[in-house]
């Protein structure tokens, strides 16, 4: 009789693509042409693994995703840029500003 078993768990977080080269190589080239870049490591949720989110000085911002947070932080330490974790911090304030102009303006992004 099984009522006091654990059912193993399948799992929830999406597992369908994990980080990559490519992810690395986009997060590298972001930094390397946008000025004030700082990362913030996003957790794992039910539907994403562990992701980074890079916000220029203008409020531009991409986001990947990372191996881990001690991935992210290593990423962020060899290209000598800040970085934060969103759940202390949240997100910072041009990235909203950034994200209403284009809103409000599509065509000019």
């Amino acid at each position: 009789m099984g009522l006091f078993r654990r059912r193993k768990q399948t799992g929830a977080v999406s597992r369908g693509r994990p980080a990559d080269r490519a992810d690395l190589d986009h997060l590298e080239n972001f930094v390397r042409s946008r000025r004030g870049v700082e990362a913030y490591i996003e957790p794992r949720t039910t539907v994403t693994e562990t992701t980074v989110i890079l916000i220029a000085d203008d409020g531009e911002w991409t986001r990947r995703r990372v191996d881990s947070p001690e991935g992210a932080r290593r990423f962020a330490h060899r290209l000598a840029i800040p970085i934060y974790d969103v759940r202390l911090m949240g997100y910072p304030q041009r990235m909203r500003d950034y994200n209403e102009r284009r809103k409000r303006r599509p065509e000019l992004f």
